[in-house]
């Protein structure tokens, strides 16, 4: 499983990787990737909704009238739910809605997507670089050499780099990760992977 190797401007270097079988070649099981897009998107999730109950309004406990004899219906005190202003029945309260996955499932999960991502071609490996200062032209340029401008595209570092992070904050559909830090969501998401040469060592470690 071999892939050129190209330079910042489009160009093949004339060199090839060779990608790790057990993790850019495997069957993809759906189930498990359903399972790893499932828990990433519940863990976005703040879980910080509330309204308020019946017992939580600010309001009196007076009963508003008289049980019989009134001719109207029973009514209690004006936090009643059938009230306007009143109570909540079953309301929202604040949860986490994230769940467990074991992690041999989230291992297959994000080996199934970049096998998934390598047999449509959407892989590419571009030689390491690095940038001075973040610049969001630079990445841009390096990107429309690539042909990926315009796309989604995640761009795949040997480690975390703050410069290419923020160089990614004004380009709405190109965004960086670490190798240790990939993600089934993520893999999923992107239209493109630009991997860099060095990540590729870092992710047959991190994941083989």
């Amino acid at each position: 499983m071999k892939l050129k190797v190209y330079n910042t401007n489009g160009q093949e270097t004339g060199r090839d990787i060779e990608l790790p079988k057990e993790i850019f070649g495997v069957e993809p099981n759906e189930h498990c990737v359903y399972l790893a897009v499932r828990q990433y998107l519940a863990n976005q999730r703040q879980g910080t909704h509330k309204s308020k109950e019946r017992s939580e309004i600010s309001g009196s406990t007076r009963k508003l009238h008289k049980q019989k004899g009134t001719g109207g219906s029973r009514k209690g005190d004006i936090n009643n739910p059938l009230f306007r202003g009143g109570g909540r029945v079953f309301g929202p309260r604040p949860r986490n809605y994230g769940f467990k996955l074991n992690k041999k499932v989230k291992a297959i999960a994000r080996k199934s997507a970049l096998s998934s991502k390598f047999s449509t071609g959407a892989i590419r490996i571009i030689e390491d670089f690095a940038l001075d200062a973040p610049r969001t032209s630079a990445l841009r340029d390096i990107l429309r050499q690539q042909g990926v401008a315009g796309a989604k595209t995640m761009l795949v570092t040997a480690d975390y780099d703050l410069n290419l992070v923020r160089s990614t904050n004004n380009l709405d559909k190109a965004w960086v990760r670490a190798a240790r830090d990939l993600n089934t969501y993520d893999v999923l998401n992107a239209t493109h992977l630009l991997i860099a040469e060095g990540a590729v060592n870092k992710i047959r470690e991190t994941f083989a």
